[in-house]
């Protein structure tokens, strides 16, 4: 250790070194001309000033290293920052590393810490969200997946702007997980075939109806319209209502296509032949399951199917959303697992008929939206800041990650909404689609 700690005083590799045991996954350098950690670590961690200390000493773990990162405080080198993949890896090794100092260690080190000023409270990223139980202290806990509360939080991750989202997806406006009908296929054209897939589960044909819900930028609308379906998608951005309506009128779809800017419980509309749900679910709160089915059943006509599409945990365990996740990403986002998906189906008019895991190629839609996000990178940070830009980076590459390592998955659950008797009208026994 150095010189400073004869003075009651340490460096940030002091305080590393202290707190860690070796070997460590990155080399650390820091404002004051310290480093530790081994100087060939494929990963550098430079903490560029106190903010970055303070950052970390009043939020430790994930939440204060993103903060400290986001704001520029906490430079990472060796990963760009659209694509920081191998970070995680690195993450995970640094974690098991901690270890609690002793009590003589960890006055020097809050002494250290209240002489460079660092265990002041930082001021909060303007992109960060009010955790959770600060929203349930104000607005009580059935305000919790309201309506307006669910708009907001909507509104918080799509509404950065239509043109922020255009440099990382496809041309369709997709923000959801593809369908690689190879490992060489292009980002294009595993959406395409998503849809195409959602299309031919759902037995949808030539003047069949459709509900869309949570419906982005209306990718399935516009795909079901080509094929002569009456489609009506619902989404709670403005600026991905905004979008689709344009985009099917571009297409000279507007007799076939709409895209409303709705809430699905306010659908008046009824007799569907088919309704489609990718990406909603995570939104919905897993409280919220029993009505969330039971009115998208009220909404089929007897014989009809849903689709319910969205990520889940690879167990039926309840758990808290990360405090990163929760605040900077989906606020009042929720995840269960499939099974849970699968139950509250049944329970609440549907027969499940398939479920299928599509997480390996949500882990290539998530890599192929990072570089596009790096293939366009200045223009990204020019639109909407470089803190917002490392932000769906970090989110993003972090999402692959957890693809990749069973962390999440996507699940595809197929129902029907039976006849009486229990008739499953036309529907065939067995699978129907192409894979």
């Amino acid at each position: 250790m150095s010189n400073a700690v004869a003075q009651d005083l340490m460096t940030i590799a002091d305080i590393v070194e202290a707190t860690t045991t070796a070997p460590l996954p990155f080399h650390i350098t820091a404002f004051d001309g310290s480093s530790t950690g081994p100087e060939d670590a494929p990963y550098q961690l430079h903490v560029a000033n106190t903010d970055a200390v303070s950052y970390i000493a009043t939020a430790p773990g994930d939440l204060g290293l993103a903060r400290a990162y986001l704001m520029g405080d906490l430079i990472v080198k060796g990963e760009h920052p659209a694509h920081p993949y191998g970070i995680f890896d690195a993450l995970q090794e640094f974690y098991h590393c901690f270890k609690r100092p002793d009590a003589s260690t960890t006055l020097m080190i809050m002494r250290t810490l209240r002489k460079m000023n660092a265990l002041k409270f930082q001021e909060i990223p303007p992109m960060e969200q009010a955790p959770a139980w600060r929203k349930a202290l104000i607005n009580g806990l059935a305000s919790r997946h309201s309506k307006s509360r669910d708009k907001k939080a909507i509104s918080y991750h799509y509404d950065v702007g239509n043109e922020f989202y255009s440099l990382f997806l496809d041309e369709s406006m997709t923000y959801t997980c593809a369908y690689y009908p190879t490992p060489e296929a292009t980002l294009e054209e595993a959406q395409e075939n998503k849809y195409r897939l959602i299309f031919e589960k759902l037995r949808l044909k030539e003047g069949d109806r459709l509900l869309d819900v949570g419906c982005g930028w209306g990718g399935m609308v516009r795909y079901a319209a080509k094929h002569g379906v009456k489609a009506i998608g619902v989404t709670l951005s403005e600026q991905q209502y905004l979008w689709g309506q344009e985009e099917i009128k571009r297409q000279g779809l507007e007799d076939l296509a709409e895209v409303r800017f709705m809430d699905y419980r306010d659908v008046p509309e009824s007799d569907f032949d088919a309704i489609s749900a990718i990406g909603v679910i995570e939104h919905v709160g897993v409280n919220n399951y029993p009505s969330y089915f039971e009115k998208l059943s009220s909404k089929l006509k007897p014989g009809g199917l849903m689709l319910n599409h969205g990520i889940t945990y690879p167990d039926n365990r309840r758990r808290q959303a990360g405090a990163f996740i929760d605040r900077y990403i989906f606020p009042d986002g929720e995840l269960t697992g499939s099974g849970t998906v699968i139950k509250h189906m049944q329970d609440n008019g549907f027969e499940v008929l398939h479920e299928e895991n599509l997480r390996f190629d949500y882990q290539r839609t998530l890599s192929a939206w990072c570089e596009n996000l790096k293939e366009n990178w200045d223009e990204a940070v020019a639109l909407a800041g470089e803190p917002t830009a490392r932000l769906f980076g970090l989110y993003m590459a972090g999402s692959e990650w957890g693809f990749a390592h069973n962390i999440v998955q996507l699940h595809q659950v197929l129902g029907v909404k039976l006849h009486e008797q229990g008739s499953r009208g036309e529907v065939p026994e067995r699978m129907w689609w192409t894979v």
